[in-house]
C-alpha cells in the first residue's frame, strides 16, 4: 500500500493561487464578466464622412451608452477596408477592438486580391448591422427610361456602353458584372479611384451608367441630373418611393445591396461577443439611430453572430462566383 507524502500548506496555498489566477486568465473565465470595463476602440476601415462611417458612429455612440463605456471611433482607411478590418484581425481577442467593416472588405476582397486576413477564420462575427442598396442609374444623356429601354439600348450598340465604378473589384463594379452577366448584354467598365469622381463624370455625361450606393446618387436623382433605373434590394425604400427594385424590373437575382457588419478578432470570449451582440442590436433598436439611418437610405438588420457568420460565407460565394464568370482579374 502506498504512503501519503505530506506537502507543506505554503506549497498547497501557492498552487491554489498559481490555479485561480490562470483559470481566471483563460479565455472566457469569470474575468471576461466584468465586460467592459475600459473604452472599446471601434474601428472604420474607410475616411470619415461615408455610409460606414456614419452608420459606425450613430451605433456607436449608442452602444457606448448602453455599455457605459466610450467607444472610440478611429478611421483606418485604405485598400478598400481591407487595412482597418485587418487592425481587429491582427488585435487581441478580448472585445475591446472592433470594427464595422464593409462588404468589400469581409467578403470580396479576398477573392480579388491577397488580403493578410482570413476572414473565416481570423474574424469573429458580431452582428450583421445594415443594408444598403445599389442603385442603378444613367446620364440624362441616355435615352432609356427604364430597364427594359436600357437593356434593348445596350443590345444595339454592345461595346459602345461604359458602366463606371468606384474601382476595380469594388461592390458597384462587381454589380455591374452581375448586371452584364444576367442581361447577357456588353458594357464596359470604367473604374475611379472613388464614389465621387465616378458621379462627377457621370454628370457630365463621359459615362453613361453607374451602380453605387443609394446615399451617394439620392440627391442628383431627385433633382433630375441622373436618373433611376432601378434599385438591388427585395423590397422599395422609403428614401426612393419611386424607384423599382430589380425584380420588379425582371431581374430577381440581380440583388447588388452592400452591407456592413461588426466585427471583433477570432478567439473573442463567446461571452464578451454576447455582450457585445447584445449591445449593437439594442442600439439599433433606438428611434433616432432607426431614422437618422433611414434617412441615408440604411436598413437596420441585426441578427446573432451565427447568422452573421453564415451570411458573410454565402455572400463571399457569391461574389467570387461572378469574379470568376465574368473573368475579372485579379491581383496573384
Amino acid at each position: 500500500m502506498k504512503a501519503f507524502k505530506l506537502v507543506p500548506i505554503g506549497r498547497l496555498i501557492q498552487f491554489g493561487l498559481c490555479t485561480v489566477l490562470g483559470a481566471a486568465l483563460l479565455p472566457g473565465s469569470s474575468l471576461a464578466q466584468d465586460f467592459p470595463n475600459k473604452s472599446i476602440r471601434l474601428i472604420v476601415p474607410f475616411p470619415p464622412g461615408g455610409p460606414n462611417d456614419i452608420i459606425a458612429r450613430l451605433v456607436g455612440k449608442r452602444m457606448g451608452e448602453i455599455l457605459k463605456q466610450t467607444i472610440v471611433i478611429e478611421n483606418r482607411a485604405g485598400q478598400g477596408g481591407v487595412v482597418g478590418t485587418d487592425v481587429v484581425a491582427k488585435s487581441a481577442p478580448d472585445g475591446y477592438t472592433i470594427a464595422i467593416s464593409s462588404a468589400g472588405a469581409l467578403a470580396i476582397s479576398p477573392s480579388m486580391e491577397k488580403v493578410s486576413y482570413d476572414t473565416l477564420k481570423d474574424l469573429q462575427p458580431i452582428t450583421l448591422v445594415a443594408k444598403v442598396p445599389e442603385m442603378l442609374v444613367v446620364a440624362t444623356s441616355v435615352p432609356a427610361k427604364d430597364m427594359k429601354e436600357l437593356i434593348a439600348l445596350a443590345k444595339a450598340q454592345p461595346g459602345k456602353l461604359n458602366f463606371a465604378s468606384s474601382g476595380n473589384g469594388s461592390l458597384p463594379h462587381l454589380a455591374g458584372e452581375l448586371f452584364k452577366l444576367q442581361a447577357k448584354i456588353d458594357i464596359v467598365h470604367v473604374p475611379y479611384r472613388g464614389a465621387a469622381p465616378a458621379v462627377n463624370d457621370l454628370l457630365g455625361q463621359q459615362v453613361q451608367m453607374v451602380f453605387l450606393d443609394l446615399p451617394v446618387l439620392l440627391e442628383q436623382v431627385k433633382a433630375g441630373k441622373l436618373r433611376a433605373i432601378a434599385i438591388g434590394a427585395p423590397e422599395r425604400v422609403p428614401s426612393a418611393p419611386d424607384v423599382p427594385t430589380t425584380k420588379e424590373v425582371g431581374f430577381p437575382d440581380l440583388q447588388t445591396e452592400n452591407w456592413y457588419g461588426m466585427v471583433a478578432a477570432a478567439k473573442t470570449p463567446p461571452n464578451i461577443v454576447a455582450i457585445l451582440n447584445k449591445a449593437a442590436l439594442e442600439a439599433m433598436k433606438d428611434p433616432d439611430v432607426k431614422d437618422r439611418l433611414a434617412a441615408q437610405g440604411a436598413t437596420l438588420v441585426g441578427d446573432t453572430p451565427e447568422h452573421f457568420g453564415t451570411y458573410i460565407a454565402s455572400e463571399t460565394k457569391k461574389w467570387a462566383d461572378v469574379i470568376k464568370q465574368a473573368g475579372v482579374p485579379v491581383q496573384q
